[in-house]
């Protein structure tokens, strides 16, 4: 589209940027507390919070910890936390029966903040790749994912999540079929105003490093994950496939990562109209984090700045481990 517009000296583009008031009245897009997700690990080994050496700053914690930190991220004006759990390996198995535990850490979790904190949207993580002896977010048979018996792990895993209390499932795995299996699940089951946000854009990236060894799953990925998840070629078949998950009943949808993927999450805006996440992924995270290690970057500039680009290609809401320092900062 072209703009019609005078020419200089009639038409001055810096009138609108003289100072701090002109500039935020003409602000195209806005940043608040309502878009940030934050998500935060879980352990049950151990009875302190626990750095994560590939995520500098994030750590994994405890029930007992982690309560206390979502109060807080709420009352910042945080209001969805995504859990993530540390499985030990005696919690791994070639069936990942530990994920349908409704005591696993997870669930206990789940229902722990909801009970502390009510109003906070719970977000869980449906896959099985930190349940797995194989790192894979899926069954493994004769040396292959098989995305058949997968899916009823899956959908098992989601209705135990639901039945703790969680407000949104975000199917993580990208089998076929994942979404419309869930769903029917949750529907069958009385829940049918649980909340599903697919992973329906998840690229075969190598920025999923840190988040690996956070979970404890790095060590045990027997290959990749380059059978199930996207070439980080192709922006047609990402399309395709949250076409495909809208289609199955995904009420929003998410790109994963998220900074390079920038055109796939204006795409998805502007072609389906949906409720469109981006994940700021702990490869993402890290860099960032180094590079103000480093003295490169002013955090104060560069978070806002970088969850802005979000906004900017049509995100309504990010996934960060930003996100206590942007709550603090957008407050401030």
């Amino acid at each position: 589209m072209k703009y019609p517009h005078p020419s200089y000296p009639a038409y001055r583009p810096r009138r609108l940027r003289r100072n701090p008031a002109v500039r935020a009245l003409v602000r195209e897009n806005t940043l608040t507390t309502d878009d940030l997700i934050w998500p935060i690990f879980l352990t049950d080994s151990s009875d302190e919070s626990v750095d994560i050496p590939t995520m500098p700053g994030v750590q994994r914690f405890p029930i007992s910890m982690a309560l206390e930190q979502v109060c807080r991220a709420y009352e910042s004006g945080i209001r969805c936390i995504a859990l993530f759990p540390y499985i030990e390996e005696s919690g791994k198995s070639a069936d990942c029966s530990h994920a349908l535990d409704p005591e696993n850490l997870v669930n206990r979790a789940t229902r722990a903040f909801k009970s502390a904190c009510p109003e906070m949207l719970l977000m869980t993580d449906v896959a099985l790749d930190a349940y797995n002896i194989h790192g894979h977010d899926g069954i493994v048979i004769d040396g292959a994912v098989d995305n058949d018996a997968t899916l009823a792990r899956l959908c098992e895993q989601a209705q135990i999540h639901a039945e703790s209390g969680a407000d949104i499932l975000g199917p993580s795995d990208m089998m076929d079929g994942r979404i419309s299996a869930i769903r029917s699940t949750l529907d069958d089951a009385g829940f049918v105003n649980t909340i599903i946000l697919s992973y329906a854009a998840k690229f075969a990236s190598c920025l999923y490093g840190p988040f690996r060894d956070a979970i404890n799953s790095a060590a045990a990925l027997v290959g990749d994950k380059k059978t199930y998840q996207l070439d980080p070629a192709n922006a047609d078949e990402a399309l395709r496939m949250v076409e495909r998950d809208i289609a199955e009943g995904a009420d929003m949808v998410m790109v994963k990562p998220g900074l390079p993927y920038l055109d796939i999450c204006r795409a998805v805006t502007d072609q389906f109209a949906v409720p469109t996440f981006a994940y700021q992924t702990s490869g993402e995270y890290t860099m960032i984090r180094l590079a103000i290690a480093e003295g490169v970057f002013n955090p104060d500039q560069i978070i806002p700045e970088s969850l802005m680009a979000f906004k900017r290609a049509g995100c309504d809401g990010i996934l960060t481990y930003f996100a206590p320092e942007a709550a603090r900062l957008l407050r401030g």
